[in-house]
């Protein structure tokens, strides 16, 4: 793959502690995960997201780390994961970890030595306030489960800060030993062969705070330093950040002021999901068609990474109070189903009821929409979720690989998590073993959807822009244009079949043919007559250029 091979990746998130078991423990570990990366490769996964995996008290999934530089021992050991990394190699599929350096657990030996004196050398890797902030019951990130962001430690006789939980104390960014640490973290894991790092919570990581002071300054230039040291010690190594910050200062976390794409490589499109949920919830394509044409291009050199369901809730903040009570009423009408009280806790399949038709729609869209599709574990197959689970608990659930007990998970008698069982999304009905003897499965929907997808690279490393001309208000149309050719995608979000004309196409067209849709629909011909079903979709070819 080049240097930029992350703008064709196709990225699988997973939860190594829900995903296999090979010792019979219970607990998802490396070895179970090697043992599966050949279902990921036929799949078309190129790159892994692997969710925390360091040693934890595990009261926040993980991310309250007591140390970054080993492995949790549940998961093996550091030379289990160096396998790993060697068999994903093997298979052309590269790993990324996740990087939780906004804070640390309230059990890290740093934080316990900052805490025994004022004199310790960690002292100041946390931020402390004497007195007790004027803000200590402000900027909360879990509203209903968080009380204060300040929280008085009695060893200290001081107060300390935590954006999060308050067993998660943040760490002092402007500290230049801070700062120096964590790019020896990074360092560590890039020598291990890892390639590359999802950043969790960047605009908290760069926040500069002080107590009683509203005013808190982003150090941008923070992320340019590591990335800096990043490349260095590997010149393809990438930054995928999570910042679900305002549309006007997202091109500030990719590039600096001059405009130079030298700081993260990769965002999550927050703005886009948000949108993409929308438009699925109303059956029009507008939400999407105005997020594409409004979201700030990123210079060259930066991409976007697209999603539907990650480790977290789906977060519709930064949708007005209308639009998010659509959501809600469509896809979460139930307080159970909630979180937040800004965010859906539940798997796709379920949220569009189970309907394979608008499962594929919504999947068709997410992957040929501008970036690189992220897909979380289990998603392939249309796994349910556990609403009695506590908060993201209820997407956590174990990978449900057979009808054997525990979904074939492990042998052990108390999973993790419980496995879903039962109903319509029970591992009795839902999972690979079934969906891989049946030709017609959403796996092997899947499968054919992502190997189309890497035989089209304008999706991921060209333009895309919707189609301008007047269309069905169900349907939306978007072009991907890039170095090896032309291509075109209709999705039909609405219940009736529609006719579409894309006559002034054709011009640009050269045998103009569809190479995935819904189902097999008459030759596109002069692009005057496209048919849709309902919740139909097609991805057409206008011409392949000689370089492609």
């Amino acid at each position: 793959m080049s240097e930029r091979w992350y703008d064709e990746a196709v990225i699988y998130c997973v939860e190594v502690e829900s995903y296999a078991d090979s010792d019979g423990d219970g607990v998802g570990d490396f070895r179970g995960l090697i043992g599966r990366l050949d279902y990921l490769y036929r799949l078309g996964v190129t790159c892994l997201w692997l969710n925390p995996i360091h040693p934890s008290p595990h009261r926040d999934g993980g991310y309250d780390v007591t140390d970054f530089y080993t492995v949790d021992p549940r998961l093996g050991t550091l030379g289990d994961f160096a396998e790993l990394l060697h068999q994903a190699n093997n298979r052309g599929i590269k790993v990324i970890i996740d990087l939780v350096v906004n804070h640390t657990s309230d059990q890290h030996p740093w934080f316990e030595s900052a805490c025994s004196s004022p004199d310790s050398p960690y002292r100041d890797w946390y931020v402390w306030s004497q007195t007790e902030p004027p803000d200590r019951y402000q900027g909360m990130v879990f509203p209903g489960e968080q009380k204060e962001t300040w929280t008085y430690n009695r060893r200290a006789k001081a107060w300390f800060y935590h954006r999060f939980y308050d067993f998660q104390p943040d760490l002092n960014t402007a500290n230049p030993a801070v700062r120096a640490e964590l790019k020896r973290i990074m360092g560590f894991w890039v020598q291990l062969g890892v390639a590359g790092f999802r950043m969790d919570a960047a605009p908290f990581v760069i926040e500069q705070v002080r107590p009683g002071v509203e005013d808190r300054p982003l150090d941008f230039e923070f992320l340019t330093e590591l990335r800096t040291h990043l490349s260095w010690r590997r010149g393809d190594a990438l930054l995928l950040a999570e910042a679900n910050v305002a549309p006007d200062e997202l091109v500030r976390y990719v590039a600096d002021r001059g405009g130079s794409a030298n700081r993260i490589h990769m965002l999550f499109d927050f703005l886009l999901s948000d949108r993409v949920v929308l438009a699925l919830a109303r059956g029009q394509s507008e939400p999407v068609i105005e997020a594409l044409r409004n979201t700030p291009k990123l210079p060259a050199g930066a991409q976007w990474a697209t999603f539907l369901r990650n480790h977290d809730e789906i977060d519709l903040s930064r949708l007005t109070a209308d639009q998010r009570a659509e959501v809600f009423a469509a896809f979460g009408p139930e307080e159970i189903m909630q979180l937040y009280g800004r965010g859906i806790r539940r798997r796709l399949a379920p949220m569009l009821g189970g309907d394979r038709r608008r499962l594929e729609l919504a999947y068709s869209l997410q992957f040929t929409l501008r970036g690189t599709p992220v897909l979380r574990y289990g998603e392939e197959i249309g796994m349910g979720d556990d609403l009695s689970l506590p908060g993201r608990d209820a997407i956590r659930t174990p990978m449900q690989w057979s009808s054997n007990k525990n979904g074939g998970f492990t042998d052990a008698d108390t999973p993790i998590r419980p496995v879903v069982s039962g109903g319509d999304f029970g591992y009795q009905k839902v999972s690979v073993t079934a969906q891989r003897h049946d030709s017609s499965s959403l796996l092997a929907w899947f499968e054919r959807m992502i190997h189309t997808l890497r035989e089209s690279p304008e999706v991921g490393a060209g333009a895309c822009a919707p189609v301008d001309q007047e269309m069905p208000g169900t349907v939306l149309a978007h072009r991907a244009d890039g170095p090896s050719g032309r291509m075109v995608f209709l999705h039909n979000l609405g219940t009736e079949p529609v006719r579409v004309n894309l006559g002034k196409l054709a011009g640009e067209a050269n045998n103009p043919n569809q190479v995935f849709g819904n189902q097999e629909y008459r030759e596109v011909g002069d692009l005057r007559e496209l048919d849709l079903d309902p919740y139909g979709y097609r991805w057409i070819r206008l011409c392949r250029n000689a370089a492609g």
